[in-house]
């Protein structure tokens, strides 16, 4: 898979899967430009990864009623076309139905499905407007295994990826005749270093044990699936959710 002078768009890309997956295309030749909220330090740390290349930051919320439309008006601006856009950025929060109240419960599912969900949609909706233009492009939005097996912990990070996958599909439908291609990469737990903080002993020897593996994924695991759903041999993959989760979740 070569990448050579693609330009790419990252959500929440300065760590994690996003990191790893703006490693993997600067790796094969691509631009690469990092949407990210907040961690300037996590940010300017993977920017001094990536491999020689027309690279960027971008600090913003996006969760924000302008901020895809401007993410992207001012990625065009430096870059003129977007060939692959890659929806990482997302939030999970604990809400458990029978331990929190009203206000904790209602607030965690606004929040999750606006960035989980609507916010994706919209910036598919403005990507979408400059690939049309440029006869072509990839999106590939990271959904998760959640949406499949259900999270009693945080029920609105479950429906959210389950909408995610849903919205995927249907946008393939629809920009398959712009020679545009719409893919999902559904990971399992992954092995990033605001996941695993989170986590007790007992935690994750729980989710260890879930994979036949004995492990969980690795974000350059997620990456490569991501990769291989951007690349020009996988248009007539469009629509197809990869899971990335160790056989710890099998859909039938």
């Amino acid at each position: 898979m070569e990448f050579k002078n693609k330009n790419v768009l990252i959500t929440g890309g300065s760590r994690g899967i996003g990191r790893a997956t703006a490693i993997a295309f600067s790796k094969k030749g691509a631009n690469v430009a990092i949407s990210y909220k907040s961690d300037d330090l996590a940010a300017k740390e993977t920017l001094s990864l990536l491999k020689t290349g027309h690279h960027a930051l971008y600090k913003g919320d996006i969760s924000e009623k302008h901020g895809t439309e401007q993410l992207i008006n001012i990625f065009i601006k430096e870059y003129n076309t977007l060939d692959i856009l890659v929806n990482n950025a997302g939030i999970a929060i604990q809400h458990e139905i029978d331990k929190v109240n009203f206000n904790v419960w209602s607030n965690a599912w606004l929040k999750t499905i606006n960035l989980n969900l609507l916010v994706v949609a919209n910036m598919c909706y403005w990507a979408s407007k400059h690939m049309i233009k440029n006869e072509g492009g990839r999106i590939i939005n990271v959904s998760s295994r959640g949406a499949f097996r259900g999270e009693p912990n945080m029920p609105a990070y479950g429906s959210s990826k389950s909408g995610l996958n849903s919205l995927s599909q249907s946008l393939a439908k629809s920009l398959a005749k712009y020679n545009i291609g719409v893919g999902v990469v559904a990971p399992g737990f992954t092995n990033t270093d605001m996941a695993v903080s989170t986590l007790t002993n007992k935690e994750k020897e729980s989710l260890l044990a879930e994979s036949p593996f004995k492990r969980m994924a690795e974000p350059d695991e997620v990456a490569h699936a991501i990769l291989f759903l951007a690349s020009e041999k996988s248009l007539y993959t469009s629509g197809a959710i990869i899971d990335v989760n160790g056989a710890s979740y099998l859909r039938t």
